[in-house]
Formats: C-alpha cells, structure tokens, sequence
C-alpha cells in the first residue's frame, strides 16, 4: 500500500509539473488560434502523462530497457494525439470563418445565410442565435426606414399645411393695414379661423411629441362607456350637421372601463371628426361599443367608400392621409396617429378594416377591473 501510495504521489507531481506549465502557456497564446491551443491541450496531455510515467520509472528504477519502450509508447501516443488535434483545430476553425463570413455579410447590411457545412453543437447554436438577431436587425432596419420616410413626409405635410394659411394671413392682414379690406369685419372672423386652425395644428404636434417620447402622463378613471361615447357624439354633432351626416350612436353598452377620460374623449372625438370628413353628405356615421374576449371594442364606422387594401397598414402612421387631395380641412394628418398612441397608452389596440362602402375603425380596450 505504501509503495502504491508512493508511485501515485509521484506521477501526480510530475504530471502536474506538465499541467502548470500547459497552463501558462495557453494564458500566452490565449489570442491565437484556436488550433494552436488545441495542440498545446493534447501535448499537455501527453506530455504529463510522460512526467508521470517518467518520474515512477526513476523513482523504481527501471531498466533501460523498459524506460525506453515506455518512452517510445509514451512519443508515439504524442506525435497521434498532436496530428489529431492539429485536424480538429484546422476543422473547428474553418467552420469558425465560414461563421464569420456568414455573420460580416448581415452585419454589412444583408442577410444572414447559414453555412451549409457541419459545425459544433455550440457553433450551430451560435449561428441560429445569428440567424435570430438578422431577422431582428432587419425588421429594425425596416421600421426605421419607414419611420424615415414618415418623418419627411410629415415634416413636407406640415410645411404645405402651414404656408397655406399663413399667407392668407399675410393677405388679409395687409388688406386690413392697407385699409383696402372691403368687409373688415369678415376678414378678422376668418383670421381668428385660420388662426384656430393653426393652434389646434400645434396641439397635435406637442401631443404626438409627448406620445413619442413616452412622456404622455394619464389619469385613469372608472368611466362608463355609454357616457363616454354620449359625450363624444355630441361634441362632433354640430360638425356632422354642418357636413349633413347622421350619428348613429344606438349600439352602445354601459360597460364601465377605466381610462383617462380626457385623452379618450380625444380619441373618440378624432375618430368621428375623421370618419364624418370622408363621409358624403347624407351619409351615417355609426359608433358602437361592446364586450368581446379582449375586452372592450369601440367602434366608429363610416361610409367613405373604403381604403386601399395597401394602404391599411399606413392609416396610423403620422402624417398619412391617402391619396385623396390635401384641403386645408383635412387637418395635418396627425389625428389618427394620436388615437394609436393615446389607445396603446392605455394598454389597448386600434385596428381598421374595410366593410361595404366604407371602413370600420376599432378600439380594443381593456376591461375595468371588478
């Protein structure tokens, strides 16, 4: 037992002597090649083993004999375990490049295509993760694009909105200063106009900026749906007589939610305002509001003949206002992308979708809590 003892405590020293000094050499060559490192492993391995075998012999003393053949065992298993891990080395790093080449090509602005060759369970894993986050990058990279171009068209939408007014303005403040206005009166009635336009334009900026910036601050209050909508409706009567459309508010539930009832009223008024503008004259105008599965659905149908299906997906997008011809009353297209940010406040959802002669525009929001 004690020379069994003996013989282990002296392989172990000298194989841990080997395994020190691989250590230190793997911390030098850390940056290298992952084959250089791989060959320095299966020499540590080998070459413990050796110090091992090496240090027993001499601590028995073997016969020269017998050292040399356990040496010659000792050299071939290295120059085998050295040629193999020179092979798995060169492997594993051909497949690492391929990776790289595979990752460079979506990091430059394209897609990310898996190589096609065998790999390793953590090489494989680490390009589905790739392929994961191309897929990301590119609906990232297509949200800003589209963020882009709704940004410029905004900023161009804004700026025809503006010049239009301001130099009616202009005209009609030189008219009255030049004293040359044949009805002064009218031209201060439609100045206060122009100039109401151009505040409640400067409102739905500061609003979107606020939604935007994540800065909108709500007020949640228990609110009954049915007084909600009342209000709502009769807020944009005076516009729908104006136009000649009827509201039609009968399929309303007093189901109670809890919202903020200003920025909601916001919300259903820039619906009805919106839906009786692309309403023709003896045209309806139809609010409903009832439970489903989600919630609570809030729904404002008109009769403008209905919405490209291309366009569908715009309808909310800031500044968007179709194809139909820009009018002044038309407003800065900003209505629409308000609803979306105030409803999505509040944890719900605004969806549209057409219906025969017209669209459906609807707002999903949570139930109040019991």
């Amino acid at each position: 037992m004690h020379a069994t003892l003996l013989i282990a405590l002296y392989a172990f020293a000298g194989a841990a002597v080997t395994g020190l000094a691989g250590a230190a050499v793997l911390r030098l060559i850390r940056r290298r090649s992952l084959t250089a490192s791989l060959a320095v492993v299966a020499a540590v391995a080998v070459l413990a083993m050796l110090a091992g075998t090496l240090a027993v012999a001499w601590a028995m003393f073997l016969s020269p004999h017998d050292l040399s053949v356990v040496t010659t065992v000792v050299a071939m298993a290295a120059v085998v375990s050295l040629a193999t891990a020179l092979l798995l080395g060169r492997w594993v790093v051909a497949r690492s490049r391929e990776l790289t080449a595979a990752a460079r090509s979506f990091g430059d602005g394209g897609d990310y295509a898996a190589p096609t060759t065998p790999a390793t369970a953590e090489l494989a894993a680490l390009s589905r993760e790739l392929a994961a986050t191309s897929a990301r990058l590119a609906e990232s990279r297509e949200r800003e694009r589209a963020l882009e171009t709704s940004r410029r068209e905004l900023v161009a939408w804004i700026s025809h909105d503006l010049r239009t007014p301001l130099a009616g303005l202009r005209a009609m403040s030189e008219a009255l200063e030049d004293g040359v206005a044949a009805d002064p009166d009218r031209y201060l009635r439609q100045i206060r106009t122009e100039v109401e336009r151009l505040n409640d334009m400067v409102g739905d900026l500061f609003e979107l900026s606020r939604i935007h910036a994540g800065t909108l601050a709500l007020a949640p209050a228990r609110i009954s749906l049915y007084d909600l909508v009342g209000d709502a409706l009769a807020g944009a009567d005076p516009l729908a007589r104006e136009q000649g459309v009827r509201l039609v508010g009968d399929a309303v539930a007093a189901v109670p939610v809890e919202v903020d009832g200003k920025e909601m009223s916001r919300v259903l008024g820039n619906l009805l305002v919106n839906a009786i503008r692309r309403t023709p004259a003896d045209g309806t105008v139809a609010v409903a509001a009832e439970r489903s599965g989600e919630g609570v659905v809030v729904s404002v149908s008109d009769g403008c003949g209905g919405i490209p299906e291309e366009d569908l997906p715009r309808v909310f997008d800031t500044g968007w206002r179709g194809t139909h011809a820009r009018t002044p009353p038309a407003g800065a297209g900003l209505g629409l992308a308000i609803v979306r940010g105030i409803v999505e406040a509040h944890r719900g959802r605004a969806t549209v979708h057409n219906i025969p002669g017209g669209c459906r525009f609807e707002v999903t929001l949570p139930l109040a809590d019991a």
